[in-house]
């Protein structure tokens, strides 16, 4: 039997339990909201679940140190973890974007070398679903994921993060082209602006400071395992000719920028769309079969 376990802080961790257990009998789930939980259940595997990450970090702090032991469980041990759009947000290193809650940023658990920006595509009112990719197949997936893999997934983004950039160990599985909602637009806009100065980029969680770190900078390149990789920005008339992706709330200004949706590090998943609120089952049957190593 396969046990995975569900933050259940906040968010849609009900409707993932649902999909987990759908995959397959032989898997379970278990809400996590203590440290405790985490110490003593064998656990196989842990999903962070959309919601709102500032809100998941405020409990998640003061809920008798759950966050270091998460930290402990995805980042030390290196255990299966899954975060969907908040909880992509919460793996991240770096996140951009406004928090009106948390002065100078809210609390991460990192554990993926990218660059998050929050609520790129709009609010919610912009929410909705495009047909991406699915996720990598393998010989021994089960029948739901084939021959049907090679279909689009449809992924509902609801004021979901992207991600700008990646480092060099990230597996990219899904990426779009699609033009920024206006917040996010002036966040990058002064990101960029700042960087190109060479001033201090205070992010979300954390303080790069040195040029290693401004990553974001086209100019800059680092060596070896810190080199990182830009997501491709693309020129305004691609946006024009109806290419990238634009929606309600995404500014009037410039092009799209080629945005990554899913990406993998070894044990760590993420997606910024919520695959537990279709009734497509392959994301979550890709977390069990190839993070978890589950036998579906």
């Amino acid at each position: 039997m396969v046990l995975i376990g569900v933050l259940a802080l906040q968010g849609a961790f009900e409707e993932h339990e649902s999909a987990l257990k759908a995959c397959s009998d032989s898997v379970s789930t278990v809400q996590i909201r203590t440290a405790a939980q985490i110490r003593s259940l064998k656990l196989d595997g842990i999903v962070l679940p959309g919601g709102e990450s500032t809100a998941m970090g405020l409990v998640g702090q003061v809920t008798e140190s759950i966050w270091e032991e998460l930290k402990k469980f995805i980042n030390v041990e290196k255990r299966p973890a899954w975060g969907t759009c908040a909880g992509m947000i919460l793996l991240a290193e770096k996140v951009v974007g406004a928090s009106a809650v948390i002065v100078g940023g809210q609390a991460i658990i990192g554990g993926l070398d990218v660059l998050v920006c929050r609520n790129y595509f709009g609010s919610q009112i912009s929410s909705f679903e495009l047909g991406i990719p699915p996720p990598p197949s393998s010989s021994s997936s089960s029948s739901k994921a084939s021959p049907e893999a090679e279909d689009l997934y449809p992924g509902v983004f609801i004021r979901a993060p992207a991600i700008l950039s990646v480092s060099s160990d990230i597996t990219v599985l899904s990426a779009v082209d699609a033009v920024p909602c206006r917040q996010a637009n002036t966040t990058l806009e002064e990101l960029d602006a700042r960087i190109s100065r060479g001033e201090d980029v205070t992010m979300l969680g954390v303080k790069a400071t040195d040029d290693d770190d401004n990553w974001m900078n086209d100019d800059k390149e680092g060596g070896g395992e810190k080199k990182r990789r830009k997501i491709e920005k693309n020129k305004g008339d691609k946006a024009e000719k109806g290419e990238a992706l634009t929606l309600p709330g995404a500014t009037g200004k410039g092009g799209g920028r080629r945005v990554v949706c899913a990406a993998r590090k070894g044990n760590v998943l993420c997606t910024s769309f919520h695959p537990e609120l279709t009734d497509d089952l392959r994301w979550h049957e890709y977390f069990l079969r190839d993070i978890v190593g589950a036998k579906l």
